[in-house]
């Protein structure tokens, strides 16, 4: 299998290689095929699907936005708690589509369905039982509003299926990952081991994303991959727990897409016996990874966002509530003025302290102290005497900040991840279409 180097569209000063990632291991029960529909008239991949022979739990938290994309509309019909395949296009949102777009993956799962159902039969013990189309889910991602390109998709469905390998090596995560970019500058793979009871168990995953990102239940693409025998209810409430703090924690340009979505799937391919119920103690190390591998991708996609040149962290500290601390670390964070302050290496405090009032939360001015990096400057509702803005202008320089504000009013603390806004994001954006 191939990498294909047009999955990677602009000029980059540098371009991504494989070498540089994590080494994602091979999950037992899942298969994996990308390819090109020329989607974006370039020859680049833009088509990926998932597929498990034997089937697999799964479960999704999709976008808050009330206008979604058809294909999260189609993934909320499906009542099934074990499914077959995830296929995941780029170039186009299917959001905003209407019925074209909501009977475009009617056609593509039962054609999809059909392919698999042939290539199992075809193999040498001949058995399987028929696939069906309400047991294939699908992710879209790109510009919302255009046609669905239905008949694209559908005549390249035969070599996506042709082209399935069980065996992942670093080429097919890469290849996968690559193939749902869209004005990503990089892809984002992540892994981690953990033990379930006595056994050892892989969680290998992907994201995508780098505009349009804000927190709210999933903020981009990203699909886990486990071979843990995990029942599809708890597999739920873990996936919840862990996105409030790695993909909720996160923020671009404060604008929620219409396609955000995040899934996991246990294969059970590993049998570590009955599990009860969410708080079961075999399941704590399973979480602790899986909570490692979602805010590995997260930092991942606030580190490539749109333009960005510098990662961010707002930590908000001795809040009255975990809300407060969040509402008002979200504030800062998605303030255009503090993010452009950031990118020109600019320490000025005022725009931390005007994020800090807007948020709507009771403070006391008084009280609040606030640092950049290691260096004061403000407190007791005022400037601190002598900063020497020599030092955190030269601080101010490093791609990796952290900005630390104590409300000095409880026990509570948040941190947020964001970026700093640059030109290149206006370049980007203003020519997403073109």
């Amino acid at each position: 299998m191939t990498i294909n180097l047009k999955n990677f569209l602009r000029d980059k000063p540098k371009l991504s290689k494989m070498g540089e990632f994590q080494e994602l291991e091979p999950i037992d029960g899942l298969e994996i095929s990308a390819v090109s529909a020329d989607l974006y008239g370039t020859g680049r991949d833009d088509l990926s699907l998932f597929y498990f022979k034997d089937g697999t739990n799964y479960a999704a938290v999709y976008t808050n936005n009330s206008i979604c994309s058809e294909s999260i509309t189609w993934n909320r019909s499906i009542r099934k708690s074990l499914i077959k395949a995830l296929m995941v296009n780029t170039k186009n949102a299917n959001t905003f589509t209407g019925q074209q777009g909501l009977d475009s993956l009617e056609i593509l799962s039962k054609t999809l369905a059909k392919n698999l159902t042939l290539r199992e039969s075809q193999k040498k013990d001949g058995t399987t039982q028929a696939i069906k189309p309400n047991e294939i889910i699908f992710a879209s991602t790109g510009v919302i509003g255009e046609k669905y390109p239905v008949q694209k998709i559908k005549d390249n469905i035969p070599s996506l299926v042709d082209k399935l390998r069980e065996k992942q090596n670093k080429f097919v995560w890469f290849k996968a990952a690559s193939s749902i970019l869209t004005t990503d500058t990089r892809p984002k793979l992540a892994f981690e081991n953990c033990r379930l009871w006595n056994k050892d168990i892989r969680i290998s995953a992907i994201a995508k994303g780098s505009g349009m990102i804000a927190p709210n239940l999933g903020t981009m693409l990203s699909f886990v991959f486990t071979d843990a025998d995990i029942p599809s209810v708890f597999l739920k409430s873990l996936l919840k727990k862990a996105v409030s703090n790695t993909f909720n924690a996160i923020t671009v340009d404060s604008d929620t897409s219409t396609n955000d979505m995040v899934a996991i799937f246990a294969t059970g391919k590993v049998k570590t016996g009955k599990i009860y119920n969410v708080l079961d103690p075999k399941l704590k190390d399973f979480e602790a990874a899986l909570q490692k591998v979602l805010l590995n991708l997260s930092k991942q996609i606030v580190s490539d966002g749109e333009g960005a040149k510098k990662f961010i962290t707002v930590k908000v500290l001795n809040a009255r509530s975990v809300n407060m601390a969040k509402k008002i670390s979200f504030s800062v964070a998605n303030s255009p003025l503090f993010k452009t302050a950031m990118a020109a290496e600019d320490p000025n405090w005022g725009r931390i302290v005007m994020g800090i009032g807007k948020s709507g939360e009771n403070i006391f001015p008084e009280k609040i102290e606030i640092k950049i990096g290691e260096f004061k400057v403000a407190e007791k509702g005022r400037m601190v005497e002598n900063i020497d803005e020599d030092k955190i202008k030269e601080y101010m320089k490093w791609d990796s900040i952290i900005v630390e504000i104590n409300l000095k009013m409880g026990q509570a603390n948040y941190e947020c991840y964001t970026c700093d806004f640059t030109k290149d994001y206006i370049d980007i954006n203003a020519n997403y279409r073109s």
